[in-house]
C-alpha cells in the first residue's frame, strides 16, 4: 500500500561493512569475560580489539551483540557470521582470536 502512493523505501544508510557477526550478548553476561589479552574481555570488544576494528557503521566489518539467540550453550558465547548464517559457532573462553576471525571470515590483522 506505502509503495503504491509513493512512499516506500526513500532512504539509505551505507556502512563500510563486509560482513556482519552476531554475538550473543546474554552468553557474554553469563560467562563475565573469558577473552583478549588478560581473559578479562566480552568477546565482541577482545575480537574488535584484536582485529582493530571501530565500532559503527564505518568499521570494516560489523560485530554486533544481540539479544539471546536462544542456544544458551554452558561455558560459551553463540556467534553467528551474517553471511554464513546456517551454521553458528559456540565459542568458549581463550578462544584463538586469529583462527575464529579466519572461520568468520574476518581478515586477521597484518603482522
Amino acid at each position: 500500500m506505502e509503495a503504491a502512493r509513493g512512499g516506500g523505501l526513500k532512504h539509505l544508510v551505507r556502512s563500510n561493512w563486509q560482513n556482519a557477526i552476531l554475538v550473543c550478548r546474554k552468553c557474554e553476561k553469563k560467562l563475565d569475560g573469558g577473552f583478549g589479552p588478560d581473559g578479562d574481555e566480552r568477546l565482541a570488544k577482545a575480537l574488535r580489539r584484536h582485529l582493530s576494528l571501530k565500532k559503527g557503521r564505518k568499521a570494516a566489518a560489523g560485530i554486533i551483540e544481540v539479544s539471546c539467540l536462544g542456544v544458551c550453550p554452558k561455558g560459551a558465547v553463540t556467534v553467528v557470521n551474517g553471511a554464513a548464517s546456517r551454521e553458528w559457532l559456540l565459542v568458549r573462553p581463550g578462544a584463538d582470536l586469529d583462527e575464529l576471525a579466519r572461520t568468520l571470515a574476518l581478515a586477521p590483522p597484518a603482522a
